[in-house]
């Protein structure tokens, strides 16, 4: 048994002799202990840890055997997508009958008796205020082979810049749209959240996505397979232009979020005669996702920081294995550091693999020394850093007005990245058709156009070429509030070239 182990036995001891037992796995002060063991009291505590560590041991194994995938809910603003991820995670029991009472009588005490659900998703009052998401709400729920994680993304355009760090984490997306007479359309129409989200999802990353058609127990829609199939319909090509396979990477699902039908047990024929397709759980279960390589290259995008007994970082690992007590760098500034704790959800582990969302507590950087979109990496093989790259554009919609040369300025996304960036030089246009480069350089392109250029940023940024980790290789560029462009990361300029661009 290690020291930390004995301590830890010890202070359950002494907090069972006070009768009050609250230890936390992390809150352990080691130094200046190990003078105050006694040996009678080791021996003594020692059955008491040892069925501690095997029902530890046990936890880790039952967390492990089941897959854990990212879910980000996306959609126009008021689809109702955090009223759907509330009902799922009533349904799923994570939130109790008491508690749900309580919501439904402060949303009665604001007038707004449908939007109960949506506040165990919706927590800060602001959100409560105006039924609309604003930051990213996160919870957990299981079923019997998965364990999820729910990403609320915000609707509203305003927020567009949250619902990217929310999408950049997932793995499945749930895009959620309202049946209701009206609301489809807005969300669908040009300027409507709909479309971007998709647009963004697909370039952030999300390669499956469930489309849910909600509100169908809605008074102007009442489970009318005419409106679903039109929803249907119109959604389908857009989905294609946007780069789903939609017989392999999309499925449409009739729901009512706010009654949970369709959702945990699947729709009775009285309800609705015409579907025979799966329920949201079923759905949500079957969808098969690529493996990521728990033995590659460590990748840990941070998301967050805080101090927590030490720095604590937040991200989800998108490659590699981490384990406590190993070495690390955080890049780009090259700060050594060393695994102190991993917390998956509330649960400390030993381990964790590629996918999980951790908390990990490190010693030797301060958390001042850290900003979002640095990446905890391996040592021996860490993240590059660069201050320009080369990359591929598919130019998407321009503001008014405006035209795409050298010099155009933007706001770059990539992983959990936010930074101002310029292009430097438009290297070559593609030809749509042929799919090859044109003869002329560019001047100047338009919308649709897809390029290869160069790109500046003014600080170090962390990034990977898409064709090495696609995950940490693709990024928007947005001006004014509006996504202007999607790319890829080709390459990173050399030093002999960089120098013959200086001179």
């Amino acid at each position: 048994m290690d020291i930390e182990e004995e301590i830890r036995s010890l202070q359950l001891d002494s907090a069972e002799d006070n009768g009050d037992v609250n230890l936390e796995a992390g809150n352990l002060d080691v130094e200046n202990s190990d003078d105050k063991m006694e040996e009678g009291s080791r021996d003594a505590v020692e059955p008491v840890q040892k069925v501690k560590e095997k029902k530890e041991e046990h936890d880790e194994v039952e967390m492990n055997k089941k897959r854990h995938l990212n879910v980000v809910f996306i959609g126009h603003v008021d689809a109702g997508k955090s009223t759907t991820g509330g009902q799922i995670l009533f349904l799923s029991g994570q939130v109790d009958d008491r508690t749900i009472q309580k919501y439904e009588k402060e949303a009665k005490d604001k007038s707004r008796e449908s939007w109960y659900m949506a506040f165990i998703m919706d927590t800060n009052e602001e959100e409560r205020a105006k039924g609309k998401t604003i930051e990213v709400g996160r919870a957990h729920f299981e079923t019997e082979t998965t364990r999820f994680t729910i990403l609320d993304a915000p609707g509203h355009k305003s927020y567009v810049p949250n619902m990217i760090s929310g999408a950049s984490q997932a793995d499945i997306g749930v895009l959620v749209i309202s049946a209701r007479k009206g609301e489809f359309e807005t969300g669908y129409e040009r300027g409507g959240q709909t479309r971007e989200h998709v647009q963004l999802a697909k370039t952030l990353g999300v390669s499956k996505l469930l489309v849910v058609v909600n509100k169908m127990d809605d008074l102007t829609v009442n489970w009318s397979k005419e409106r679903y199939d039109e929803i249907e319909s119109k959604m389908v090509p857009f989905l294609k232009t946007s780069g789903y396979n939609v017989k392999k990477d999309v499925q449409f699902i009739p729901i009512s979020g706010l009654l949970g039908t369709n959702m945990k047990t699947r729709l009775s024929k009285e309800t609705c005669s015409w579907w025979d397709g799966p329920c949201l759980f079923e759905a949500l279960d079957s969808i098969e996702v690529p493996l990521r390589d728990p033995k590659g290259p460590f990748r840990l995008p941070i998301i967050d920081k805080f101090k927590d007994m030490g720095t604590t970082v937040m991200g989800k690992v998108e490659s590699g294995s981490v384990h406590e007590g190993d070495s690390l760098i955080i890049m780009p500034n090259k700060a050594q550091v060393k695994v102190i704790a991993i917390f998956i959800d509330e649960d400390r582990v030993k381990y964790a693999g590629p996918g999980e969302n951790l908390r990990v507590r490190l010693s030797g950087i301060d958390d001042e020394d850290i900003l979002a979109g640095f990446v905890l990496s391996s040592v021996a093989n860490p993240i590059p850093a660069v201050t320009e790259f080369y990359a591929q554009l598919q130019i998407l919609e321009l503001l008014e007005n405006a035209i795409f040369t050298p010099g155009y300025k933007a706001v770059l996304h990539i992983h959990s990245v936010v930074e101002e960036c310029e292009i430097v030089d438009l290297l070559e246009e593609i030809d749509m058709k042929t799919k090859k480069p044109k003869k002329k350089k560019p001047l100047f392109v338009k919308n649709g156009a897809v390029i290869k250029c160069r790109i500046q940023v003014t600080n170090l940024i962390c990034m990977e070429k898409f064709s090495d980790f696609p995950q940490l290789g693709r990024f928007t560029l947005r001006t004014e509030g509006k996504t202007i462009a999607v790319g890829k990361v080709i390459d990173a300029p050399s030093k002999k070239s960089k120098r013959s661009s200086t001179n």
